[in-house]
């Protein structure tokens, strides 16, 4: 099968897929379905680390006061969680945006390293955490064999970990796994500020000391914080509000949680000052949000 044919079979299964939302959580819970019928506004998002492939028209990431065309015949790979701005460009109900989002996790990157012979070490072009490389089919086909067992349970369970594994190879082995390479070198700063990363993910809600942090990751708190905002481009605390917002965003607009609840659900103890730094964040304030967004204003 060539890749427009790949292409055209992924566009068929997430169309049939589609009944009118645009986050569509797969039978395998790394996995999620995109679409739009329209373009969008500008949006602020923060990448997982994950692929992420159009199938089906196009949008546009800004990240560091730079606007990246994003098409069907690319595929983005975010490395570390990175802020970016995001629009969908081309989209409309007789030919919608389709695309998917697939996340792992560095555990995972790392088994299917040891197994691969190493690589010369080459800078590549990335975009802070993110990298843009060409799709290639191999890697289209590995993700439509992952697709294909959506449908059993048994196969979910029995084989979709495989695919997860054959669609990290091929991207290690493209330009993009010498991208992916440069945070895996153990003991090396890059990924010391990805396990600092992971500290802030899974206490967001906690009050952020940030010597602790570098003490916790093995870095003077300066080193932390110069190589984080590089890799980032946002400082600790910056971070840890980007993850408090964005998860506000989700349980107002997706599970309508009312604002007070939602600011102490997220770390705020004061809802006056979530209200304003959300309003900077979204330009609306989070009740007018929780009623206007809709669920199609999602773009990953």
């Amino acid at each position: 099968m060539d890749i427009d044919q790949t292409r055209h079979a992924l566009i068929e299964y997430i169309g049939a897929s589609y009944h009118g939302e645009s986050n569509i959580q797969t039978a395998f819970e790394p996995l999620s379905f995109f679409v739009n019928d329209k373009p969008t506004e500008m949006l602020s998002i923060l990448y997982e680390p994950s692929l992420c492939v159009i199938v089906q028209g196009e949008k546009e990431v800004g990240i560091n006061n730079e606007l990246i065309r994003y098409t069907p015949d690319m595929y983005l790979l975010a490395s570390v969680h990175t802020p970016a701005q995001v629009r969908i460009t081309d989209a409309s109900p007789e030919r919608p945006y389709m695309g998917f989002t697939i996340t792992f996790t560095m555990e995972q990157i790392l088994e299917v390293l040891k197994d691969m012979e190493p690589l010369e070490e080459e800078p590549v072009e990335a975009h802070g955490g993110l990298y843009f490389g060409q799709m290639e089919g191999k890697l289209l086909d590995s993700v439509l064999r992952l697709i294909n067992t959506l449908d059993s349970p048994e196969e979910v369970r029995v084989l979709a970990p495989g695919h997860i594994r054959e669609i990290l190879y091929f991207l290690l082995k493209a330009e993009g796994g010498k991208f992916i390479r440069q945070y895996m070198k153990a003991g090396n700063s890059a990924q010391k500020v990805v396990q600092a990363i992971s500290l802030i993910k899974d206490r967001f809600t906690q009050n952020l000391n940030v010597k602790e942090l570098a003490e916790n990751v093995g870095m003077s708190e300066s080193s932390l914080y110069s190589m984080f905002k590089k890799m980032t481009t946002m400082s600790p605390l910056q971070f840890q509000k980007t993850l408090r917002l964005q998860t506000a965003k989700r349980l107002l607009t997706l599970h309508n949680l009312p604002v007070n609840e939602t600011a102490f659900k997220v770390g705020y103890e004061s809802p006056s000052q979530f209200s304003r730094e959300y309003s900077r964040m979204y330009g609306l304030s989070p009740k007018a949000d929780a009623m206007q967004v809709a669920p199609k204003q999602s773009v990953n």
